[in-house]
Order: C-alpha cells, then sequence, then structure tokens
C-alpha cells in the first residue's frame, strides 16, 4: 500500500497541491491476497502532506500517535486518536499530519464492505476498535483470524455527531483580501467598516459579498476561521486559555462556547486521550 492509499505498483494520479508532498515513509502494509482489509501504516513528519488524491478503495484514516488533518473539497477534519474519518472510494483528499505521526489506515475493497455511507463521516475510535486495528497490522496473522478481526471491526464503526468546521474563501476580491489577512491573524478584531477602508469597499458591500460567496454572514465565518485556526493548536497540546487567546477571544469561557456550537462537544471531549481498556496491559504497536 503506498502513502497515497493505492496497492503498491498502483500509484499515480494525485496532483500536487501548494505547499503538500507526497512524502511518508511507508512502515507496513499487510492484509493483501484474499483479506478484505489492507492495513497501511506511514510515518508522518509534523506538517507534513501527501498530495491530493483518490484511490479505488474506501478507507479509514486513523493515526495511532500523533494527530491527522483530512482535507477534501470544501471540509477539513482534525483527527485525535480518539476519531478517524471514513473515506468513501473515489473522494478526492488530501491528508497531513499536525504533529509528528503514525497513521494507520484501513482500506477496504467496496465490493466486500457492507459500510455504504457515500460521504466522508467521523467515526469514534474505541479502545476496543484501536486494539483491533493494531492486531490486523500484524503481518502473521492467519487468514481465519483475520477474516473475524475484520468483521469486528466493521461492527465497531460508528459515526460520531461531530460537525466539520468550514470558512470557505470568498470569491470577491476585496472580500478575498479580508480573509486572508483573517487567516493570517485570526485575533485581528477590526470590524468590517475598518477592514473596507484599508481594501476600498463599504462595511456593507463586504457583508454582502461574505453572505453571497460563503453562504454565511461574516460573523459566522469569522468565528469558523477562528475555530479552524484553533483545532492544530488544541492537537498540539495547546491549553484552551492560550488557544482562545490566540485566535482572538476574550475568555476561555466564551471560546469553548463557540467551539461547542460549531463543532458539537467542547474541544475537551473532541481532543479526549483514549482510555486504557480493562483488564489488559496498554501498549504502542511499534
Amino acid at each position: 500500500m503506498s502513502p497515497e492509499g493505492q496497492p503498491l505498483g498502483r500509484q499515480g494520479g494525485g496532483r500536487q497541491s501548494g505547499g503538500e508532498r507526497p512524502a511518508a515513509e511507508v512502515v507496513a502494509a499487510v492484509g493483501v491476497g484474499e483479506s478484505a482489509v489492507v492495513v497501511g501504516s506511514f510515518a508522518m513528519g509534523d506538517g507534513q502532506w501527501y498530495s491530493w488524491h483518490r484511490h479505488d478503495h474506501h478507507q479509514l484514516a486513523w493515526a495511532e500517535r500523533g494527530v491527522l488533518a483530512v482535507r477534501t473539497a470544501g471540509n477539513t477534519w482534525v483527527l485525535p486518536p480518539s476519531m478517524a474519518l471514513w473515506i468513501p472510494a473515489g473522494t478526492e483528499h488530501t491528508m497531513g499530519a499536525v504533529a509528528p505521526s503514525l497513521s494507520r489506515s484501513l482500506y477496504y475493497l467496496p465490493e466486500r464492505c457492507p459500510v455504504g455511507w457515500p460521504v466522508p463521516t467521523v467515526v469514534g475510535v474505541s479502545p476496543l476498535l484501536r486494539e483491533l486495528i493494531s492486531y490486523l497490522a500484524d503481518a502473521g496473522l492467519d487468514a481465519a483470524a483475520r477474516e473475524r478481526a475484520e468483521a469486528v471491526v466493521l461492527d465497531q464503526l460508528r459515526p460520531v455527531s461531530v460537525a466539520t468546521v468550514l470558512a470557505p474563501m470568498p470569491r470577491d476580491p476585496r472580500a478575498r483580501r479580508v480573509a486572508a489577512a483573517l487567516r493570517a491573524d485570526p485575533a485581528d478584531g477590526r470590524t468590517l467598516a475598518e477592514w473596507g477602508a484599508r481594501v476600498g469597499a463599504s462595511g456593507r458591500t463586504l457583508a454582502r459579498a461574505f453572505l453571497a460567496d460563503t453562504g454565511m454572514p461574516y460573523g459566522r465565518w469569522r468565528t469558523r476561521l477562528r475555530l479552524q485556526a484553533a483545532m492544530p493548536l488544541l492537537a498540539g497540546g495547546a491549553t484552551v486559555a492560550a488557544v482562545a487567546a490566540r485566535v482572538g477571544y476574550a475568555s476561555p469561557s466564551a471560546f469553548v462556547a463557540a467551539f461547542r456550537r460549531a463543532v458539537g462537544v467542547p474541544p475537551g471531549t473532541y481532543f479526549a486521550p483514549l482510555e486504557k481498556p480493562q483488564g489488559k496491559e496498554w501498549r504502542e504497536v511499534p
């Protein structure tokens, strides 16, 4: 299995996107042959991204260690080890590491997979599912044991209610200049009227442009941009208080409330570490 999710010998077709690079080391690829599931393990450095690509298999993108981010057209997911993303076959996407990570992705043959989710779907990674993925990564596993484990993995795939944080760029060139400046500094608190004086448009004109081009009022767009900027910081271990100040919130409580409204859960729940399974020794799989 290649870093772009294709069986070895069938790579290609990915398009390079600005600043992204298809450079990840393949650690292991097991389950090829009669298996319905292939496990691909890739070491990824902080800030490393694969090029945009699509493949013929369903993919469950998950990081055993570190934090992954996955982008599709218009959406970005930040995935701590407690969450994974189901990516249907044929979906163009790119994946990167927010922190040094070990990605263990599962690849499913669509014709042998009962899961039919048509769009990318976040699933919770329980301690049992985590152990099963690591179990399937064992190249010495016999066919019967692998088949039983694959069936249990499918049974463990359960969607969780979290939303993506979408902040699309407006098309209007003046609004786009404002958006670009806020991406560079999400804490900038200037009003639209103040931005208008800088880019040569009234505050009302900019407000109409944001609504027409992004589908949301400027205030909601800026909130989502700030939350989008906050997620990698939280994933990297920064405190809620530090992140709130960094992205422009007057208090941690205001930031937590905005995060919960947009995502569906507070940041402490979203980035909660996995619990140790009861009754067994916890170990990191090399």
